[in-house]
């Protein structure tokens, strides 16, 4: 009984001394902080407390206030480490100095190294850098107002290898190794993004508040803590109604359907290429594959490219798989011994409460064995393709499944209180700002968002300078299937995208600017995929802004146009460095009545000449660039490769 006393007092002694003093969680062991800035610590404490930081031989000291919060700020430092720091009672080990970068924005920027590792196995399964260390921001939302410190997370200040990148950011991976390349000095990276997520959730209320009323008012309705309990809970009942219902109705899991027995003959044949079904429900296929003696009974992996939208994968009648929504691509490993000699089956169950259910092409489809079959760049050598032949029969048709949006992290400004203003005023080397696909829907005020974005964050952090990386949306275009080969590329009708607007709102307040870059990726995109794979070129385009933001302000990053004029009934665009010779495409001109035409152009050193398609009695006053959703017939680029960006500016006559 003695000894149970003690370990309570004992327990109760480290509780009151480690409540004296509390650290955000930025505040951890293997924690990377910035060179050359001063570097605010901070906390709160008990209100009059005298807090003392012991760091690299020096102490600082500071009160707490009225509200027990305390600050401190470190003079700056050369990069080096590992430090320890004391704080009161607490202890901070294996700190390092270097450079710290902050990305946010939406699922582009949170692509994991999982996803990627098919275009990149080698460098994942090989590198591994105690001088790179990784933070993920936990996800959360706040409708009432700014917090005080972000929730736990899993990912804080882990060192880089395969096992702690494979759920991160694969941007936030190769950024922080293109940069230690680099500068050779410990680099932080901080990921703060959710998928889907517009960019008025990351603006502070004051921001909006005088320009943007509604928005702010929209918020107030969520600010009912009651209402948002009561809603979630009553669309968890019925989603757990709809899928009970769906199961007990479903006939392909009431008489066995994943079976490799099965009779599936009198199943309807569709060819993947060309079909969808909408509906509601269950649907159901089925494709036969038969396998030689040779690869029989070895492990293997089954890639069924990219699926709408969830699906449950089966082999001879094993699940080997499942997804629950459209994006991932369908990377299901094959155990070894279930794969047997002549006759397999593959079942697909898709699940679907909305849109229409179909295979994405341009995607991989087929079983791949040996050793290199998780690569997919170069694509495995040893492959049995899948036919575009699938039985189909239709399972369980459902009502649609009733809910209430209460996607709060959707709300305007409710990411900003809970996840950006509680990492302030953490010491930055630069932002990047990965975000936009959410918002091309109406693209008409995204410039003054990015500007209240930007502006909103310097605030926080007190830091007019702060240096912004913003990366343009890429080509993405579901409906365009069909990669043109060129040279033979046909000029598509002029449209008002709104992936262009977007792009162009991106592209204007980067050059408005001093302090902000452009990452142009519109060549790194695929048509059919949101979330394309290329991330370690969209990181090396980013790293290419901060080289010219921090670094070097001669480098060179996409052209662009810095002059244009109208000769001999021709249009001529100077732009800041010499381009790719040869025929251009995806230009139009308009003219006075605004009705954009195709235009022949050509690059000749560091000038584009345009051949105005319009008639003599018009004038040519509008040029745009690449102004599709999916411009993949666009071809200007610099002489090392990088492309311009779309536009679209008035001509000077």
């Amino acid at each position: 009984m003695k000894k149970i006393t003690l370990f309570f007092v004992a327990l109760l002694c480290t509780s009151l001394a480690g409540a004296k003093v509390i650290l955000p969680q930025l505040f951890q062991s293997g924690m990377v902080i910035q060179r050359g800035k001063p570097v605010p610590v901070w906390g709160k404490a008990d209100a009059g407390e005298t807090v003392t930081i012991a760091f690299n031989k020096k102490e600082y000291t500071a009160i707490a206030d009225a509200e027990g919060k305390w600050r401190i700020d470190l003079p700056k430092m050369k990069a080096g480490g590992p430090y320890t720091m004391t704080i009161g009672e607490l202890t901070i080990d294996n700190i390092l100095v270097g450079d710290v970068w902050l990305l946010s924005g939406q699922s582009n920027i949170d692509v994991h190294i999982e996803r990627v590792y098919p275009q990149y196995t080698e460098e994942i399964d090989n590198d591994e850098n105690t001088q790179i260390r990784l933070f993920r921001v936990q996800n959360d939302t706040d409708t009432h107002g700014v917090r005080d410190d972000i929730r736990p997370t899993s990912i804080n200040w882990k060192t880089l290898n395969k096992k702690n990148a494979w759920p991160f950011s694969a941007v936030g991976y190769f950024l922080g190794k293109r940069m230690f390349e680099k500068n050779k000095v410990p680099q932080g990276i901080i990921v703060n993004s959710w998928g889907g997520t517009p960019i008025e959730a990351w603006i502070s209320k004051d921001s909006l508040e005088k320009d943007y009323p509604m928005l702010v008012k929209r918020v107030q309705f969520f600010q009912s803590d009651d209402y948002v309990k009561e809603q979630m809970q009553a669309n968890m009942q019925a989603e757990r109604q709809w899928q009970k219902m769906l199961q007990d109705s479903d006939p392909g899991i009431l008489y066995n359907w994943t079976a490799t027995q099965y009779d599936d003959s009198s199943w309807q044949a569709i060819n993947q290429n060309n079909w969808g079904w909408r509906g509601t429900g269950t649907i159901w296929l089925r494709q036969h594959v038969n396998i030689d003696k040779m690869h029989a009974g070895k492990p293997a992996r089954l890639l069924l490219g990219t699926l709408f939208d969830r699906d449950v994968t089966y082999l001879n009648g094993q699940q080997i798989g499942q997804t629950g929504y459209q994006y991932p691509p369908r990377r299901y490993d094959i155990p070894e011994g279930l794969l047997r000699e002549g006759d397999n089956v593959i079942t697909i169950r898709f699940i679907n409460k909305y849109g229409v259910v179909h295979f994405l092409p341009e995607k991989p489809y087929l079983i791949a064995f040996g050793d290199d079959r998780c690569s997919q760049n170069p694509m495995p050598k040893d492959v049995i393709p899948l036919s575009d032949m699938w039985k189909m029969q239709v399972g369980a048709e459902m009502p649609n499944c009733p809910s209430g949006d209460v996607s709060l992290q959707n709300i305007p400004t409710t990411l900003y209180n809970a996840v950006l203003y509680p990492l302030a005023p953490y010491a930055l080397s630069g932002v990047v700002w990965y975000q936009g696909e959410s918002n091309t829907g109406d693209p008409a005020p995204y410039a003054d968002y990015l500007k209240k974005l930007m502006g909103s964050w310097r605030s926080c952090w007190q830091d007019q300078q702060m240096p912004f990386v913003i990366v343009q949306l890429a080509n993405y275009d579901g409906r365009q299937q069909t990669a043109f080969p060129r040279p033979m590329i046909p000029q598509l009708m002029p449209v008002n995208s709104g992936w262009a607007q977007l792009r162009e709102a991106q592209r204007l307040v980067a050059r408005s600017d001093s302090r902000a870059e452009l990452a142009v990726i519109n060549d790194l995109g695929e048509s059919v995929d949101i979330h394309p794979l290329r991330k370690k070129e969209v990181a090396e385009r980013i790293s290419l802004c901060f080289d010219r933001l921090l670094y070097n302000n001669k480098v060179k990053l996409a052209p662009e146009v810095i002059a244009s004029e109208v000769n001999d009934g021709k249009i001529f665009l100077t732009l800041d460095q010499p381009i790719q010779s040869g025929r251009l495409y995806t230009f139009e001109v308009a003219g006075d009545d605004g009705k954009f035409m195709n235009a022949d152009a050509t690059a000749e050193g560091n000038r584009v000449i345009i051949s105005s398609p319009l008639a003599s009695h018009h004038s040519p006053r509008i040029i745009r660039y690449a102004w599709k959703d999916n411009p993949i017939a666009a071809n200007v680029r610099s002489l090392k490769g990088l492309p311009m960006s779309s536009f679209e500016i008035t001509i000077n006559n």
